[in-house]
């Protein structure tokens, strides 16, 4: 009996291992840009996926600092190079009128588009003999990308590190109605005016046109130039796209529709368990009688590159605060630097938003730091500067746990009432702790969310069943205007027959009428 009992373990632990073989699948993950917060995002999604025993491989501008078990990486140094001459001149292109800034922003995107296509790397990863059960792809100006799904031969997967956008709506045809859905690049609420609402038409009408006539059709010549194999026409390639990770979430946005393979998975890099921080940041954090307050402008933005007199008006608003400050801060020396602030090229966010002596947070507004402060229960004060950084914080205001300060109106006395507004009012710490209840109450986490969906698709071989039938409607019949003008151009139509009938018989009346009235006379005359 022993020996069959052995047997009977050593059998199960077989299948045990057959069985996770088996449901291991393989993905190629490619994160083109070279913002450090688009990257973070993909990477807890790659790094969700290899933990999960899948194996992943990583196309970006960032090599790993470190292996990790199951990932292997594929470095594109170029769209670093070619981003970070873009975004060494952020400030001054965020000065430029915003249609402006949309040109010149989709055009970075063509650049890097073609840099990584045409980089040595990827080209020996498209000539292997390599398979994909899907191929997961950033959404963000990169359309011709798209490509690789079919070149492997797998599903496509959209990631929306950006939130919702007509870029990555759509691709699986989740409808945007411009009453109440504001573009993100557009600093409106879902309760907009009239004024406003016409103003959203508008924009997006541009956008529409623009998109559709100037930015697509390069993007498909790439498409062309890279996949010359390929049998999906460019904008059937886009439509059936099989599932998209929108980097959202409801409890930090407003209610919108979305198809059924749209997920909100916003969040997903956030560390739900704490790391410990290092020594000299515990201390300086641990030490702070009033609190400390953090401040970073993301990645993309140095504050070392800050007009001097910005930075001057930072430094005489921390000298004021009785308040402990983390300032992220490029360089090793900032001159005139007060003794209640410590400067550092890099600080761990997450886990210093999540010390419960961390009591604000001074934030450009971007999207994975408004996430992350909000998670953490920390209410921000936002410069912000380009993109969704504008709408980031009219969402914060309008909730009541941030206060905007614009750049251009940036100076000692507009920063420190702001500050001291926000720590003061009991009110905003409040609702930023009810918006974080809101946004923690979720049955699974973002990522093991994120993890099952990507799973899913791969179980059913594209998960085509998703797909809507929108995506194989044009503009007429997507907005139903052939049925209307055929329904109330039909209905107009009988009622103006009717209207002339009307008209006819009445005027055959009249007509009958006179000549009856007329008739009369003659006849008197005859009479007499």
């Amino acid at each position: 009996m022993k020996q069959i009992a052995g047997h009977t373990s050593v059998l199960a632990l077989l299948l045990l291992c057959f069985l996770s073989c088996v449901s291991a699948y393989n993905y190629l993950v490619v994160l083109h840009t070279a913002a450090r917060s688009h990257y973070h995002v993909g990477s807890a999604l790659a790094q969700g996926l290899a933990s999960a025993g899948h194996q992943v491989t990583i196309v970006s501008p960032f090599e790993l600092k470190k292996p990790i078990k199951n990932i292997k990486d594929v470095t594109v140094k170029s769209t670093l190079a070619s981003m970070q001459g873009r975004m060494a001149n952020l400030l001054e292109s965020s000065k430029k009128p915003i249609i402006e800034q949309i040109v010149n922003f989709h055009e970075m995107g063509i650049e890097i588009t073609e840099l990584l296509l045409s980089e040595s790397s990827v080209i020996e990863l498209m000539n292997s003999n390599q398979t994909f059960d899907a191929v997961i792809s950033e959404v963000f100006l990169n359309e011709a990308h798209f490509g690789l799904a079919e070149h492997f031969k797998a599903p496509l997967i959209g990631l929306g590190t950006f939130g919702a956008i007509s870029w990555n709506t759509d691709l699986v045809g989740s409808p945007s109605p411009p009453s109440y859905v504001p573009s993100a690049l557009l600093k409106f609420s879902d309760h907009m005016s009239l004024a406003e609402r016409v103003g959203n038409l508008a924009f997006l009408t541009y956008e529409y046109v623009f998109l559709n006539y100037f930015y697509l059709p390069r993007q498909e010549a790439l498409y062309r130039k890279y996949f010359p194999n390929n049998k999906q026409d460019f904008y059937e390639m886009r439509k059936n796209t099989a599932l998209v990770l929108l980097n959202q979430h409801v409890s930090l946005s407003f209610p919108r529709p979305y198809s059924p393979n749209m997920i909100e998975v916003g969040g997903m890099h956030i560390n739900r368990k704490r790391q410990p921080l290092p020594k000299d940041i515990q201390s300086f954090i641990e030490e702070a009688q009033h609190g400390v307050i953090y401040f970073s402008m993301g990645s993309n933005l140095k504050s070392k590159t800050l007009p001097l007199e910005k930075r001057q008006a930072l430094i005489d608003t921390f000298a004021q605060l009785k308040q402990r400050v983390l300032w992220k801060f490029e360089d090793t020396d900032l001159p005139g630097k007060p003794a209640n602030v410590f400067i550092s090229d890099w600080f761990p966010q997450d886990d210093i938003l999540a010390h419960e002596n961390v009591i604000a947070f001074i934030t450009h507004g971007g999207l994975l730091s408004t996430t992350e402060s909000i998670y953490h229960r920390k209410p921000f004060v936002g410069i912000p500067i380009f993109g969704d950084q504008f709408l980031n914080m009219a969402r914060a205001e309008q909730n009541g746990y941030g206060v905007t300060v614009h750049y251009e109106d940036l100076s000692a006395p507009k920063l420190l009432a702001a500050i001291r507004r926000l720590i003061e009012d009991p009110e905003a710490s409040k609702k930023v702790r009810d918006m974080s209840d809101r946004y923690r109450d979720q049955q699974q986490t973002p990522l093991e969310r994120a993890v099952f969906w990507v799973e899913h698709v791969s179980r059913h071989k594209g998960a085509k069943y998703l797909r809507s039938a929108s995506q194989d409607l044009n503009f007429i019949q997507y907005h139903n205007l052939d049925a209307m003008l055929i329904l109330y151009g039909g209905i107009i139509f009988v009622l103006y027959c009717i209207f002339l009938l009307i008209r006819w018989v009445w005027r055959l009346l009249q007509e009958l009428f006179i000549k009856k009235e007329s008739s009369k006379p003659k006849q008197k005359a005859k009479r007499n």
